[in-house]
């Protein structure tokens, strides 16, 4: 699903993903409106879905989270059933960031930020356990060289 944009909305949205934290005073100077315009635009872009939130980043090497692996998964079940209970075993596991459905030679990759490799290792061992996959295997992240970067709204 595409919503129409306007280049206003669009600038509303690159303000917002660069820091969500100033107020809507701020956002409608930044972009040209007055405070109640900012408002109504911003309930439109609730409503239909483009905003979907805000929250704080957090550095999760200042937590003692130091690994980040991208665990890639290839099962030989495809069915729907399948990967609707396969989405809820990996859903309980809080370590995992992201999961995709992916095409290509795997089937899902998951994002897992973690404590060294003893944390990785206890969420290996619940991720395989209980769930039948045909190959999982993990790839480690040496240095996040591009993270969380605002999606181009205006391209």
């Amino acid at each position: 699903m595409s919503i129409k944009l306007d280049q206003i909305d669009r600038s509303i949205l690159d303000v917002l993903q660069r820091d969500a934290s100033l107020s809507q005073r701020e956002v409608a100077d930044r972009v040209g409106l007055s405070q109640n315009a900012l408002w109504r635009r911003l309930k439109r872009l609730e409503e239909e879905g483009v905003l979907l939130g805000s929250r704080m980043r957090i550095d999760p090497a200042v937590l003692g989270l130091d690994l980040t692996v991208f665990v890639m998964v290839r099962t030989r079940n495809h069915s729907m059933e399948w990967a609707e209970g396969f989405k809820a075993h990996v859903a309980r596991i809080p370590q995992v960031a992201e999961m995709h459905r992916i095409g290509g030679d795997w089937d899902y990759m998951l994002k897992i930020i973690t404590s060294g490799m003893s944390g990785y290792d206890a969420v290996y061992r619940r991720l395989t356990t209980g769930y039948e996959m045909d190959t999982v295997t993990g790839l480690f992240s040496m240095e996040t060289m591009l993270d969380d970067r605002p999606v181009d709204v205006f391209g």
